[in-house]
């Protein structure tokens, strides 16, 4: 089983594991921390690496809120900003237009909770690379899982594993001006491989288990 937390439109990395047949258990049990995968994703504008942030309630004077119950924000229209931010990158891009009428719903429809909008935008992309990957949610928090591999450190949106570095590139949209940019959001690499998304993180899973298997020996 993998423990890994349900975050924003996840990264590559993110989706490479959670595509590798073992069940999946999601953390949303613990304490929410900013400046985490969990309300944000990377995608490459013209300019630069762009952060989409969105929007939440900090209720708790203290700071300390359970993932779970964390609040979207709708206050300000985050989503259309995102949805622009997107159409702006990748309109031109192979498979936009391919996949524009499954992911726009997701940017209209107000969400209560962060945590749902994070679940529904992985089962949208599982549904659109027809992928199946059942999970299961956590009850409470605990520090130590037996017989788990804890994931948990993927949502550190400021510290990537080393194995980033290593991954291989595709093309992406703004070559010509940047050198590639590895573990972006899952959209960038939907937008410009399409279904062979599945075959790069394929890929990438080989190169994780080549790599764990390496320090563990």
């Amino acid at each position: 089983m993998k423990l890994i937390h349900p975050t924003y439109f996840p990264s590559i990395l993110t989706y490479v594991l959670m595509t590798s047949g073992d069940p999946i258990l999601f953390e949303v049990s613990d304490f929410y921390e900013k400046q985490t995968y969990r309300n944000r994703m990377y995608i490459q504008s013209a300019n630069a690496k762009q952060m989409l942030s969105v929007q939440v309630k900090h209720t708790h004077s203290d700071g300390k809120q359970l993932y779970k119950d964390v609040q979207v924000s709708n206050d300000f229209d985050w989503q259309k900003l995102h949805w622009r931010s997107l159409e702006t990158a990748y309109r031109t891009s192979p498979y936009f237009e391919f996949y524009e009428d499954d992911l726009m719903p997701l940017f209209e429809k107000k969400y209560k909770f962060l945590v749902d909008l994070n679940l529904e935008s992985i089962q949208t992309i599982n549904d659109l690379l027809e992928l199946e990957i059942p999970y299961e949610l956590t009850d409470r928090y605990r520090k130590h899982y037996d017989n788990t591999s804890d994931l948990r450190f993927l949502k550190n949106a400021k510290k990537e594993p080393e194995i980033v570095q290593k991954m291989p590139q595709y093309t992406q949209m703004f070559l010509d001006r940047h050198d590639f940019m590895p573990n972006l959001s899952i959209l960038d690499l939907l937008f410009m491989e399409g279904p062979n998304a599945v075959s790069y993180l394929a890929q990438i899973r080989d190169l994780w288990q080549t790599e764990t298997a390496h320090i563990t020996s």
